[in-house]
Parts: structure tokens; sequence; C-alpha cells
């Protein structure tokens, strides 16, 4: 028997354009979070035989249609303070709503606050949720366009906008974007902001560069104001918009708050999930700047397929920094010792400077 194709509707107005366009069959669609409440009569003049509904609130004639006809609902979750299935990806203005009344105020402190009542309790419903959640997030992933190779920046969170690196990283987001890279991160403060804030600076001179660095310079870190270091950062990305690429955050690590340069903010409850899609995703390379705990956690998530895997599989790895990585936190030894006589000897790189790294990415 052939397979039904799939029609994911996200949206009424997508909706809308399917029932303009002459549809009588509701096979294979799948509906993601589309508010139907207004649609009964159309829906009744539709076979539903084979039709998925993911928390899409409809009149209760619409849905007894839906069920006995053959249709699937997923019914929407009460009292969250996020949509399960939403069928987009986040972004800065989505996540710091009402920032104006304080970080408290806004849906990615009030998910939070949720995901930490949520560990505590071990409510099963709640487990549900956040999966649903998470699946959903890696649905709208999936959907980016794939033109672009992805390049991981991985680096700490405790990096001051003021310092050094900071700006090195900034350099190296715009340099990456500028040579038609993709700019992925793990969404958060410190390297992680600074090579997504590059990456929206890609279409600007070096004076945009130092004009933004100043005026991120009056709060330096997320420490004491989320709000402050929020608004700071809209401010620069209202003045010089562009392309941030992509971040991928966790409300695991919530004390994080995830910056507001990125595009694309895919943001999930689980962090072993949204490590995994990362460092899965980075298949042009991955570029480590100076961390510490968090970094070298995804140093050795990455290593382990390129050490078990042949020279096709590899995926270059570039840590920057020879006195961090050697001595301050010596991982290098164990990579380098690890990378003897097999293909992974070949992907891994010990360098000084940004200007390496990415000469390194861009011959690759």
């Amino acid at each position: 028997m052939p397979s039904i194709p799939h029609l994911d509707i996200e949206s009424l107005r997508h909706f809308d354009e399917v029932i303009a366009a002459g549809a009588t069959s509701m096979g294979g669609w799948r509906v993601q979070s589309v508010d139907l409440t207004g649609r009964t009569a159309v829906l009744l003049k539709l076979s539903p035989m084979g039709s998925l509904f993911l928390g899409c609130p409809m009149e209760e004639p619409a849905a007894d249609w839906v069920r006995d006809g053959g249709g699937l609902i997923f019914p929407t979750i009460p009292e969250l303070p996020f949509d399960p299935y939403r069928g987009r990806l986040y972004d800065a203005d989505e996540l710091y709503a009402g920032l104006a009344d304080g970080y408290e105020a806004t849906p990615d402190a009030r998910i939070y606050a949720w995901s930490r009542q949520h560990d505590e309790r071990g409510d099963i419903s709640r487990t549900l949720a956040a999966a649903l959640h998470d699946h959903s997030i890696a649905d709208s992933l999936h959907e980016l366009p794939d033109g672009r190779p992805w390049i991981g920046v991985m680096g700490g969170h405790g990096i001051a906008r003021t310092d050094p690196t900071y700006r090195s990283a900034v350099l190296l987001g715009r340099t990456l974007a500028r040579s038609g890279l993709t700019v992925a991160t793990g969404g958060g403060p410190g390297a992680m902001e600074a090579a997504n804030l590059g990456s929206s600076l890609s279409g600007y001179d070096d004076a945009a560069v130092a004009s933004a660095l100043a005026m991120l310079a009056g709060t330096p870190s997320f420490r004491p104001s989320i709000a402050d270091w929020a608004l700071s950062g809209l401010a620069v990305r209202q003045t010089f918009p562009g392309d941030g690429g992509v971040s991928i955050p966790t409300w695991f690590y919530g004390h994080e708050p995830p910056n507001v340069f990125a595009s694309s903010i895919a943001k999930y409850f689980s962090n072993a999930l949204r490590e995994d899609v990362l460092l899965s995703r980075a298949r042009g390379g991955i570029i480590y700047l100076p961390g510490a705990a968090g970094t070298v956690q995804e140093i050795f998530q990455a290593v382990t397929p390129n050490y078990y895997g042949d020279q096709v599989m590899q995926t270059p790895m570039i840590l920057v920094g020879v006195e961090h990585w050697s001595r301050t936190v010596p991982v290098w030894d164990v990579l380098d010792r690890l990378a003897a006589g097999r293909p992974m000897a070949s992907s891994i790189h010990l360098v000084d400077s940004i200007e390496e790294a990415v000469q390194l990415i861009c011959a690759g």
C-alpha cells in the first residue's frame, strides 16, 4: 500500500492556503499548534483519515469529526509557560518579551522556573511536556535551510565583553560568516555570544565592530543583572542588524541566559539532546575557545565519533589557546595520545590564534 505524503501545516495562513487550493482530504496532514476554533465548517467538509493534530484548539464538533474519522488529536496541555507543539524556533524578541519589567517577567525566565519545578517534582506530565517541546524544536531545527556548512564555536560563558578574547571571538564569527559558513554556538554568554555577534556583524566594517563593543562595554557580564546585559545586547542588535547564525542553548543551564545575537535559537530542556544536536550538525568543524567544564565535555563528546570513525567520518576539531589547553586545562595531551595511529590524528588541531583556526576551517 503506498504511503501518504506528509504535509506540515504550522500556521493558520498555511491552513487557509491549502483549503483555498481545493483540498478535500486531510490524509497525511501534520497540523502543529494552529488555532482552528474558527474553522469548524471547513474541517467538517474534509476527510480526516490519516491526519494528525498537535496542540490545535478546535471546537468539539470538529474534534469529534476528526477522531471518529480516523484522525489523531494530541490535546493542548494547560498551565504551561511554553507551547510544547510549537512549529518554529525561538528568537531573542520572543524569549525576552517583557524585559522592561525585569528578566523575571520574560518567557525565558518563566520557562526556566517551570523546569526547576519539574525537576523537583518528577511529574510525568511535565516530563512529557518537556519531551514534546524538545521534539518540536528538533523538527524546526531540521527545517532550517541546509545550504551553508555549520561551524561550531564553543567556549566559556564567563568571558567578559571587555576581555580581548571576546573581541577575538567576535572577529572569528565575522570571518566565518564572511566565508559563507553558518556560525553555530551553544547560545550562552561569553565566547558563544561573541561568535554570534560576529556573525551578525559580517556585513559591517571594523568601525562598526568597535562601536558595538563600546556599546556593550558598560555591561560586561550578565551578572549582576541579566536584564541590563540583555538590553544592551538588544540595543546593539537594533543598531547593527544582521544574520547572527544559530544558537542551541538549554534551560538545564538556566543560570546562563541566551544571547540575543543568534538569528535562530533552538532552546532545549534536555542538555544531553542539545549537545548531541549541536555537535552532530557542526560537520564543517568545531572551534574550541578557552573554557572550563562545559567546553571540556563538548570536546570529548565530539572526540568519540572521531576516535571510532574512519577518515570520511572525521569532523575537524580546533582548540585555540596552546597555554590554556596544554596547561590550564590540559586536555590536548589526552587528545593527542588518543589520536595516535588513528584517522582522528588528522582531525584535531591545537593553535594559538583565531587566524590559524579560520585558515584550517577554510582550507578543509
